[in-house]
């Protein structure tokens, strides 16, 4: 058995984010908490040499397996993650220009409510603050053609600590077989579960 197998595969996260105002453009792997992402990153992160550090990229139709590991100066405390993920327009953005290198953050994803935010905050149909009800407890969007019901928005807060990782790949399912670490993930976490 590969060393890659005994490892834990790791999905307990929120999703992924990409990040493209940088030196280089950010994977951030997203957490409900900061406890847990700060936890994370001490334990296992912090512990992977840089230049072993891998993420992939599977594709399937319209959906992507997000795979990540490295070689840990502490191997007892290593994990694996995986993800399987929507493709979306950041997620292309990144596959388009990424360049060969992108850094590992880690972050948090909350939600937020009419009363969690500021004046200019914008809700996720796309309008401001301003633009829902501010009678009877009722927070609808005002605008005409709109038929969003309740202010709601998120925010992304970013770890500072990050890694550089240069192993990138963009993989379709048929391929896994050559690569190591995927080929372990969808082994223990798709195919061995269908049988």
């Amino acid at each position: 058995m590969s060393k890659e197998a005994s490892i834990p595969w790791i999905n307990d996260f929120l999703g992924v984010a990409y990040r493209y105002y940088d030196l280089r453009m950010n994977v951030v792997p997203l957490f409900s908490e900061r406890k847990q992402a700060v936890n994370l990153w001490h334990d296992t992160i912090h512990w992977w040499n840089d230049h072993s550090i891998k993420i992939r990229f599977v594709e399937t139709g319209d959906q992507y397996w997000f795979v990540m590991g490295g070689d840990s100066t502490k191997p007892q405390t290593n994990k694996s993650f995986f993800k399987i993920l929507d493709k979306s327009p950041n997620y292309e953005r990144f596959k388009k220009g990424h360049d060969g290198e992108a850094y590992l953050r880690l972050g948090t994803y909350t939600k937020k409510f009419k009363n969690d935010v500021k004046d200019d905050a914008v809700c996720n149909c796309s309008h401001i603050k301003e633009d829902h009800e501010l009678e009877r407890d009722q927070d609808a969007c005002l605008v005409e053609e709109c038929q969003c019901k309740k202010f709601e928005t998120f925010q992304v807060n970013l770890l500072k600590k990050k890694k550089t990782i240069t192993d990138i790949k963009f993989l379709q399912e048929d391929e896994v077989k050559d690569d190591p670490l995927t080929w372990n993930c969808l082994y223990i976490n798709k195919y061995r579960k269908m049988n």
